[in-house]
């Protein structure tokens, strides 16, 4: 049976409401300042025990605290997401319908490219062909920063990718709306958008460049480990968690 739920664990969600996402560094470290601050004991191996107490009481709000990797730097975020429908109408009470439309066709964009990207020239570019009211090149403009800002896309030189809070919190509707477009890593079994892919045609799986880092770390020769072919891409370095990069 779940705990109840007090003081240190309300605080906790009111920082997720105002926040929505947060590191697993953050999470932890939030954690601690609620159970100290509320007097209640502090166990640092229990942050997922003490979400599970939170989440028993928001289900009947179709709510949830949910855990999810970044595809950009493999950390670990917990968001909070709505999981009464499983569709984009989820977010009709902050964008009209004309900037829904154009989120989707940027979503379509982005998971039908090989590398997870949409630029901005074809976002704008799919305002032409858009059914509900289009957007003008500025309120276009405007509507992308908005979403960056609202953490449903990330933006990098002029590309765009769905967010972390995004994948966490669209999973459902993603892999309902493109089951035939997207894959799981191979390795941690997410969604991968941003990847490296296997070159053998035969095989073709996906990995999250922070899982291509920590599956290749230390092996003399790199092999997909699915088909055992070389793998020609280049390995990146595994990256320090961040409460690691702060010593």
């Amino acid at each position: 049976m779940s705990r109840q739920m007090g003081d240190n664990h309300r605080r906790f969600l009111q920082t997720m409401m105002v926040n929505g996402i947060i590191d697993e560094h953050g999470a932890r470290a939030l954690y601690q300042y609620c159970c100290e601050t509320h007097h209640t004991q502090y166990a640092p191996d229990k942050l997922d025990e003490f979400i599970d107490t939170i989440n028993s009481r928001l289900q009947p709000m179709f709510m949830q605290i949910r855990k999810g990797m970044s595809e950009d730097n493999g950390q670990q975020y917990y968001a909070l997401v709505n999981m009464a429908e499983t569709d984009i109408t989820r977010m009709s009470s902050d964008y009209a319908d004309n900037e829904l439309e154009l989120f989707r066709k940027t979503m379509d964009l982005i998971v039908g490219s090989e590398n997870g990207k949409a630029s901005s020239t074809d976002i704008l570019n799919t305002t032409d062909s858009m059914t509900t009211k289009k957007l003008k090149k500025s309120e276009t403009e405007h509507l992308l920063s908005r979403l960056v800002h609202d953490k449903w896309l990330s933006e990098k030189r002029g590309e765009y990718t769905l967010s972390t809070r995004c994948i966490i919190e669209m999973e459902p509707y993603i892999r309902t709306m493109y089951q035939d477009q997207f894959k799981e890593c191979h390795i941690c079994r997410n969604i991968a958008f941003q990847c490296q892919i296997c070159e053998n045609p035969t095989c073709g799986i996906k990995i999250h460049n922070p899982c291509v880092a920590r599956y290749f770390k230390g092996r003399s020769e790199p092999r997909c480990p699915a088909c055992d072919d070389f793998w020609p891409h280049e390995i990146p370095e595994v990256k320090r968690p961040h409460s690691q990069s702060r010593r």
